[in-house]
C-alpha cells in the first residue's frame, strides 16, 4: 500500500511540474497579452488573487483571471467567454508548479466550507486541491444552475457541496495515476452520452 501511494505521489508530482511548467512556456504570448491588457484597462483586465484552503487546510492564494468589473460587479462578455472556455482558471497553472495545487484533486474551496468539515471528511484535507475533478466536471455549470434557485446560498449548502464532498471522498479512496489521466481526459474532451 504504502509503495503504490509512493508511486501515486511521484508520478502526480512529476506530471503536474512537466505540464504546469510547459503549460506557461506555451501558453506565455497569451498571459502577457492578458498582463498588457491590464496595463491598457487595469478596471476590465488582468489578475486576481482570492484565499482558498489548500492541503491540511493551510491557505494559499489563487490566481484567476479577472471576469468582473471591481467598482460594478459586472461580467463583460468576455469575462462571461473565459468563465464558459475556464480560460480564466490559466493562472492556476503557477499555483500548480509552486506545489500548491495538482491537476487533478477536489477544487479549492473559499473559508468556510473544505476547513470545516468533521469526521472521515476531513481525509479531504490529505489531497492537494486539483484544477479539476469528478465533481468540478459534474458541476461545470454551476453559477447557471444555482441561479435558477431562490436562494442559491442554501441549494449549494444543502445539495451541491455535500455532493461534491462524497465525490471528492470517492476519488480520495480509488486516486490513482491513470484515474488521474481519465479525468483530465474528460476535461479536455468531455464524455460521449
Amino acid at each position: 500500500m504504502f509503495s503504490q501511494l509512493f508511486f501515486y505521489t511521484f508520478c502526480k508530482r512529476w506530471f503536474d511540474l512537466t505540464f504546469s511548467f510547459l503549460g506557461i512556456v506555451f501558453l506565455f504570448p497569451l498571459l502577457l497579452l492578458f498582463l498588457l491588457l491590464r496595463l491598457v484597462l487595469p478596471n476590465v483586465f488582468g489578475f486576481f488573487s482570492q484565499p482558498r484552503v489548500g492541503q491540511y487546510g493551510k491557505l494559499f492564494s489563487l490566481h484567476k483571471l479577472r471576469t468582473i468589473h471591481p467598482e460594478t460587479n459586472a461580467i463583460s462578455p468576455f469575462g462571461a467567454f473565459l468563465r464558459r472556455s475556464k480560460w480564466d482558471e490559466l493562472p492556476q497553472l503557477w499555483n500548480i508548479l509552486k506545489g500548491e495545487m495538482s491537476f487533478v484533486g477536489p477544487r479549492p474551496d473559499i473559508p468556510g466550507y473544505y476547513d470545516r468539515l468533521e469526521g472521515e471528511e476531513r481525509k479531504l484535507l490529505e489531497l492537494k486541491p486539483g484544477l479539476t475533478c469528478e465533481a468540478s466536471i459534474k458541476y461545470a455549470n454551476e453559477e447557471t444552475l444555482l441561479a435558477k434557485h431562490k436562494d442559491p446560498l442554501h441549494f449549494n449548502d444543502t445539495i451541491i457541496f455535500p455532493d461534491k464532498i462524497q465525490m471528492n471522498l470517492e476519488y480520495y479512496y480509488k486516486r490513482s495515476f491513470f484515474g488521474d489521466i481519465k479525468i483530465l481526459w474528460k476535461t479536455v474532451f468531455g464524455t460521449k452520452k
